[in-house]
């Protein structure tokens, strides 16, 4: 069931209390990365008395004895669970079993570990990718358990899923305050823009401002541009998962998005516009399309915590382009 904390008398329902946060020690795993960035950033602005990263080269959370120095150095009152082996539609088809393995052995043992310990609360970022290949649009969180999720990105989504289970078991059994969100596809500022490894924003962007600086007269884009999607900005969900920290304290899963969606046929000629790019669009149908539509229900995590995104698509993607041509003109610089 949701459950729902309340904001204080003086605060508004779209922002976070900084009376919460302040004394407050918080674990943000994945901290270093695009959206942990953002999630320490807000944390440090509300006044959190100590925001911890732990780094993989210190804490592979992979090793239990790691898990255990992580908790008795940190000794944290939150545990934001961020840490992910994440990729686009290539990088899950071509390592199933690591997205597999390390996602669920990131997640199980840590939280365990933190309810051992005596964690206050522990919050799991789990993922789109979990739901069921053909779930009705927009998704509702209590269609996630109704089928098999869409091929190439199963292994990592189902250990995903099995972080909820286990949360709403330990929450059932022991009372332990685990909470469970399912993100949409993010983007945004500090995303990786690795065509082997990236999503289908910054992959785009990256090959159009490319491709414009090249002077080629295309560009190739995987699938067949049907498949639609839901993008949420960076911000924003790290504003959400902030709010659900705060406020949440339910065992149901609770989406967090946009309540847009896109086809990547429009996204495509989008990016374009935006980037400039004058050459054509060639759709590679050889290539897969992953999940055919993907859009979420965001009623709940607005209801339940007050989280509503405020970011306009293109302005976003304004934003996500101006930041990567920013570091790519930084890079040319440097190397001349």
């Amino acid at each position: 069931m949701s459950t729902f904390s309340g904001a204080s008398a003086s605060q508004r329902p779209d922002q976070p209390d900084p009376t919460f946060w302040s004394g407050k020690r918080v674990v943000v795993t994945g901290g270093a990365g695009f959206l942990g960035s953002f999630v320490v950033e807000r944390l440090a602005q509300l006044g959190a008395a100590e925001v911890f990263v732990p780094r993989s080269s210190a804490y592979d959370l992979r090793d239990l004895s790691a898990i255990h120095r992580l908790l008795a150095d940190v000794r944290p009152d939150i545990v934001i669970h961020l840490a992910a082996r994440v990729g686009g539609i290539g990088a899950n088809r071509d390592h199933p079993a690591e997205f597999f393995y390390d996602n669920l052995m990131m997640g199980v043992p840590l939280l365990h570990e933190s309810w051992k310990v005596g964690v206050e609360k522990f919050v799991t970022i789990g993922t789109v990718c979990s739901y069921p290949k053909f779930t009705p649009v927009p998704f509702q969180e209590e269609e996630l358990w109704n089928g098999y999720p869409e091929e190439t990105n199963a292994p990592y989504g189902l250990a995903k899923k099995m972080l909820l289970v286990q949360s709403q078991a330990y929450q059932q059994q022991y009372g332990f305050n685990a909470i469970f969100l399912l993100p949409v596809n993010l983007y945004g500022p500090r995303d990786n823009f690795d065509l082997e490894t990236s999503h289908v924003i910054p992959a785009l962007i990256r090959k159009c401002l490319e491709a414009k600086e090249r002077g080629d007269d295309h560009i190739v884009v995987w699938g067949t541009g049907t498949p639609t999607r839901e993008f949420l900005y960076v911000e924003d969900a790290a504003e959400g998962i902030v709010l659900a920290a705060e406020r949440y304290t339910g065992g149901d899963p609770i989406n967090l998005g946009s309540g847009m969606e896109i086809s990547i046929g429009d996204l495509v000629h989008l990016i374009v516009r935006l980037t400039d790019f004058s050459g054509e669009i060639v759709f590679d149908s050889s290539k897969p399309d992953g999940q055919p539509r993907r859009s979420l229900n965001t009623d709940k995590a607005e209801q339940v915590f007050g989280f509503r995104a405020k970011t306009a698509f293109e302005e976003g993607l304004r934003r996500t382009i101006a930041w990567y041509d920013q570091i790519r003109s930084g890079v040319a610089l440097s190397e001349r």
